[in-house]
């Protein structure tokens, strides 16, 4: 190659690119703009990190708060029943009427198994129904004349279920055949 072909391609090279619309980009300056692009796209990227971060961070006190207040309108509704119940404690020792004492915690306990239901909780009869292990547990079995076998024939201990979920199954004697004259 000699001196004339060396310098035209030198000045070929220098000379300014034409892009689509037939503008002259410096390749330089091409390249910085673009490095200023990869600048605003990186500081971009680590605040988008930083928010993600911020916002779990904020997600996760909203939730220990909600775990550790979750409670406070159930526990708010149960504070009248234990006024109602130290009232009747007082009102016991005072008076030593039994009856009254008696009807006193039967309005407080039917209130408080009202207010129960209005969260969920319900309280379950098992007696006379047919044994279902998903819904009784059976703390022993026993002979009972006119009943058929496998009949729930005393409830030692109500069942609860909360939200359609058995919370306690029900404590249970069950029935079974008896075995007479064999």
């Amino acid at each position: 190659m000699d001196n004339k072909d060396m310098e035209e391609k030198q000045k070929t090279s220098e000379k300014k690119i034409e892009n689509t619309e037939g503008d002259k980009i410096d390749p330089a300056q091409k390249l910085a703009d673009k490095e200023k692009e990869l600048e605003k796209c990186q500081e971009k990227v680590l605040r988008l990190a930083a928010d993600l971060e911020n916002f779990k961070k904020r997600i996760e006190r909203e939730k220990s708060d909600y775990m550790k207040y979750a409670l406070e309108s159930f526990a708010k509704e149960l504070l009248p029943f234990l006024d109602n119940l130290e009232r009747a404690v007082t009102s016991a020792k005072d008076s030593r009427d039994f009856d009254k004492l008696i009807e006193g915690l039967d309005l407080t306990m039917s209130g408080h198994l009202k207010t129960l239901e209005r969260f969920g909780l319900k309280a379950f009869t098992a007696e006379g129904q047919k044994f279902d292990p998903n819904l009784h547990e059976a703390l022993t079995v026993q002979e009972q004349d006119g009943v058929k076998e496998n009949i729930v024939i005393k409830e030692l201990l109500k069942g609860y279920s909360l939200h359609e979920r058995i919370l306690r199954p029900a404590l249970v004697v069950v029935s079974k055949k008896c075995n007479r004259g064999e």
